[in-house]
């Protein structure tokens, strides 16, 4: 039985990602990826857009993807991929891993959407060792309360429009609040800082002991 399906979203998501690759996003997943070794999870693949920023440091990547369409397009992307990739069906609240099996998890875009960010977050602490890192690039909650009134009015309709994505999610909180240790973050507006979306978040917290 298929966990999620969004069959619409599913069809004009890598369109609109390929938009985002071409406008800078490109960027941000090298910047996101870069200096990551030994076995990942990737969780939330979607169609596999990260898997040819993954450096040769890497030795697995077993990339979580719960939606049927997008998990199709990653098996596909993950034949072409410079490391060993595994395509998993799963979600995010119920990794498919062993408690600290992995030395990295990577979440790009994909907390804004899950159904339960803080018991996604629970698993990543889980399936990662002791100190191990978990590199996040997402789009946030803004800083400034009057985008985020304009973010609480789009918000009505853009889950529906968006695969369930929730544009007033606090997840650079939920991840200091998870057991994480952040040790750098950037914020930045993309791709146009009057996008509902825009306000973003990218960085690299390790996994407390």
């Amino acid at each position: 039985m298929d966990l999620v399906r969004h069959p619409v979203f599913a069809r004009l998501y890598p369109r609109i990602a390929a938009a985002g690759e071409a406008a800078g996003a490109a960027e941000h997943r090298d910047e996101l990826l870069a200096g990551v070794t030994g076995r990942v999870i990737e969780v939330g693949s979607g169609h596999g857009i990260n898997f040819a920023h993954y450096p040769e440091t890497v030795t697995e990547v077993v990339a979580i993807e719960p939606e049927p369409s997008l998990r199709a397009r990653a098996e596909e992307a993950a034949r072409e991929a410079p490391v060993p990739v595994t395509v998993i069906e799963g979600t995010a609240e119920q990794l498919p891993g062993e408690d600290e099996a992995f030395d990295v998890a990577v979440t790009s875009l994909v907390l804004c959407s899950v159904r339960d960010a803080d018991a996604a977050l629970r698993e990543v602490r889980r399936v990662l060792r002791p100190g191990g890192e978990l590199r996040f690039y997402e789009h946030i909650r803004a800083g400034q309360p009057g985008f985020v009134r304009y973010q609480k009015i789009v918000n009505v309709v853009w889950p529906l429009i968006a695969g369930g994505c929730q544009l007033v999610r606090a997840t650079d909180v939920s991840i200091s609040a998870a057991g994480f240790t952040v040790e750098k973050s950037r914020y930045f507006r993309f791709p146009a800082p009057g996008v509902p979306a825009s306000p973003h978040v990218l960085g690299l917290a390790r996994r407390a002991p």
